[in-house]
């Protein structure tokens, strides 16, 4: 039953609402080759586009980078690490073109783990990533480690930055609150997080690869799905289909045929 609804619900016109609304102006210039070079070494879902995609893969990457800062707390931000950042933000909202995130303005790089209020030198920091809230309205916090192993390990599910970028993904219809932009009428949204609340059931059961992370909440869940779904694309939709093909209409693109 669950199933049947989640497929009804998925006929929703998620593409058309996000691109109504969040449509910007384009900018057209070739990419340097520096930067085509640290993509290509770096960003394995970039390897994977055609040369058309890799073209709206550049151009959106400029555009992040001509309307989001990137800011360093006690590090040096690099342009490797302003083209993760970037890529960490374009892949989510790939499958709109020319479409960026509502609630960012800045992304503050930090050296290391952090705790709740953002501080680097406690023995308890636990964070690697955070959307901020409050005076940290519109930014967000990554960890510059965090960061790059997430690119630099290819064959896990974890990748910060695609993490945090999910949940402002999630926050584009107003909450982060696990229901994609697209899914918020009830009659869509119910089925939706009826299905993932027995997703982390069994992740509770410990019957599930899916990172045990998901389960602390419907939020992170959504989030965590996401990494699993755009860095090991075809074992999430061998494993998990019905999550598979929910995640496809919520993103509007299909990791898994990149890479046929």
């Amino acid at each position: 039953m669950v199933a049947a609804l989640l497929v009804i619900a998925f006929l929703v016109p998620s593409y058309f609402i996000f691109k109504e609304r969040y449509f910007k102006r384009s900018i057209k210039v070739n990419l340097p080759t520096e930067w085509k070079e640290v993509l290509h070494t770096k960003v394995e879902f970039y390897r994977h586009l055609k040369p058309n995609q890799r073209a709206q893969f550049e151009q959106d990457i400029q555009e992040f980078l001509s309307n989001v800062m990137i800011t360093g707390v006690r590090v040096d931000v690099t342009l490797e690490d302003q083209l993760l950042v970037a890529s960490s933000g374009v892949i989510p909202l790939f499958g709109f073109p020319r479409c960026t995130y509502t609630h960012l303005e800045e992304v503050i790089l930090y050296p290391s783990h952090f705790n709740s209020n953002f501080e680097i030198n406690d023995p308890n920091q636990v964070f690697t990533g955070m959307v901020g809230a409050g005076i940290l309205e519109n930014k967000m916090i990554l960890s510059k480690p965090a960061l790059h192993a997430g690119f630099d390990i290819a064959n896990d599910r974890s990748n910060v930055g695609l993490h945090e970028f999910i949940h402002l993904f999630d926050k584009e219809n107003g909450y982060i609150d696990g229901v994609p932009p697209g899914f918020e009428d009830k009659v869509f949204a119910l089925p939706w997080l009826n299905f993932i609340h027995e997703k982390i059931r069994h992740i509770n059961d410990e019957t599930s690869d899916i990172r045990d992370y998901g389960a602390n909440s419907q939020q992170d869940f959504l989030a965590v799905a996401g990494e699993y779904f755009f860095k090991q694309p075809h074992l999430l939709k061998q494993n998990h289909p019905i999550l598979y093909e929910g995640l496809m209409k919520a993103f509007n693109q299909d990791p898994a045929a990149l890479r046929n």
